[in-house]
């Protein structure tokens, strides 16, 4: 099969979160399985500084944005088992200092204008190397217009007749909404700004593009997929659209990269160690302590978060109750990048807790292997959590999670029983403060008194595995459904039934 995999990022050439992650394993997994697969996406300033092997290829694309024609080149490089890159460099949209966005957390005003040339590029590519693909698997909202201009704009193009297109949700509350003059731009007419097309409340919704276009819908897990669908909450906006195409959406649960994270090869941590002989976790706790300037107590609970700094991933809820458990002895370490307030109060929290709390914005590789490997219990106090990947490797490393009872978390982390006899982490009641007070004081509780049930708990998450070995084979059979229903729907695009529009044509 050949499969054209469009993302705004993926390691190993660029990554802001979980998306990056993904996009980057899922295609190493799918060329394992010995698909054709190629992965287009733009060539940012932050590209050259970690990959090496690129060549130009000896093509330019002409790329219509509005009323200009942009010149782009395309570079080729090579990752993993061999799979294809195609990196499109376009200096006045992509050589910038951040992928979305400043450094102070704003996005680009012309993400719109950017994100228009990498959908349009990311076809005209595939056309310039003589690819033409059986799917196009795109991704998130920088990539939804692709399934639109498959289904319009290319539409009699014989070079993309058989090209069905899949379209994954990441996460539904980044969705890419513009002003109405970026219909124009984007080259659609003028009949597609209507609430069963692109339009949302007077403005053009790229995420909305993907989900009413693309042949069939998919998101990070089973869980994330029915909430999305229950109401405004969750679906913010498309809960709608989504229920509309109940049939066309499924929820396929992420993997990691357990070449990356695997404790037992891990040159990044202190001493290496497997579910079968779990001690060097001592010694890494020690080093975890020495690195960020905690101090040197085995015996106290270690917390450790890497997150981006935002109020889905609950840290409203952990300032609230923080203090508490250092007080009581716990000590904490935080990495993660984001909302600037809270930095601030984390930094606040280190400092009125010195050798307790430990909190570090210039993220790296290293630390974040060494709180997995390091800390006691894992914090994702999340509100939402799509998927979650953190979890996941939490569990390897020997890191028991507390979460709470929503998305990916749900679908992966099985709770501890009352017995200690089964589960691998502490699952909240709710989401929220206090049913999130309560499910991390159980697991501070269970650390101290109980070390031998401790221990099988830490045995029981390091044995599950959560790896792309069962996801990519449901994403092989999500593109051959793809293909069979495209080949008997028109690509003239397909009306979403709005019951229950509300004003200003949102879903």
């Amino acid at each position: 099969m050949k499969i054209l995999f469009a993302a705004s990022e993926a390691v190993p050439f660029c990554k802001t979160g979980g998306l990056g992650d993904v996009a980057g394993a899922l295609t190493e997994a799918l060329r394992l399985r010995r698909h054709d697969i190629r992965l287009v996406l733009p060539k940012y300033r932050s590209v050259a500084a970690v990959s090496s092997g690129l060549f130009r290829l000896p093509f330019t694309l002409s790329i219509p944005v509005g009323d200009k024609v942009h010149a782009v080149s395309v570079w080729e490089g090579r990752f993993g088992p061999g799979v294809v890159a195609y990196l499109i460099d376009s200096p006045a949209h992509f050589d910038r200092g951040g992928l979305y966005g400043s450094p102070n957390g704003k996005d680009y005003p012309d993400n719109d204008q950017r994100f228009i040339l990498f959908s349009r590029a990311a076809l005209e590519v595939a056309r310039s190397a003589g690819f033409p693909p059986d799917v196009v698997h795109a991704h998130d909202w920088q990539a939804g217009l692709i399934p639109a201009y498959l289904k319009t704009v290319y539409r009699d193009d014989p070079f993309f007749a058989r090209t069905s297109s899949v379209f994954s949700v990441h996460n539904i509350a980044y969705q890419g909404v513009f002003p109405r003059s970026t219909l124009r731009a984007a080259g659609f007419d003028e009949e597609l700004f209507t609430p069963e097309n692109l339009e949302y409340f007077g403005q053009v919704n790229f995420l909305k593009a993907g989900l009413v276009f693309a042949d069939l819908i998919s998101t990070v897990s089973p869980t994330y997929a029915e909430e999305v669908q229950s109401g405004e909450e969750y679906g913010r906006g498309m809960e709608g659209v989504l229920r509309s195409r109940a049939g066309d959406f499924v929820g396929v649960l992420n993997g990691i990269d357990t070449r990356l994270w695997n404790p037992s090869r891990d040159p990044l941590i202190a001493q290496r160690f497997s579910a079968r002989s779990p001690a060097g976790r001592a010694a890494c706790k020690r080093d975890l302590q020495r690195s960020v300037g905690l101090r040197p107590e085995p015996a106290a609970p270690l917390f450790g978060m890497v997150s981006r700094l935002d109020s889905q991933k609950g840290f409203d809820i952990l300032l609230d109750i923080l203090d508490d458990f250092i007080e009581d002895g716990a000590q904490a370490v935080f990495l993660g990048q984001g909302s600037p307030v809270y930095l601030a109060a984390l930094r606040t929290l280190a400092r009125k807790h010195p050798g307790r709390v430990a909190a570090s914005s210039n993220f790296n590789e290293p630390l974040a292997h060494k709180i997995y490997a390091g800390a006691d219990l894992f914090l994702m106090p999340s509100r939402f959590e799509p998927c979650g990947l953190g979890q996941m490797i939490a569990l390897r490393y020997g890191a028991v999670p507390v979460v709470t009872p929503t998305g990916g978390l749900k679908d992966t982390v099985p709770p501890v029983s009352a017995d200690g006899k089964a589960g691998a982490g502490f699952v909240a009641e709710r989401t929220g403060t206090e049913a999130y007070r309560a499910a991390l004081a159980a697991a501070v509780r269970r650390y101290r008194t109980e070390p031998r049930m401790w221990r099988s708990v830490v045995k029981r998450g390091m044995a599950l595995v959560y790896d792309w070995k069962a996801s990519a084979p449901k994403y092989v059979e999500l593109y051959r459904r793809a293909i069979a229903r495209n080949a008997g729907i028109p690509k003239g695009g397909r009306p979403i039934p709005q019951a229950g529009t509300a004003p200003g044509g949102g879903p």
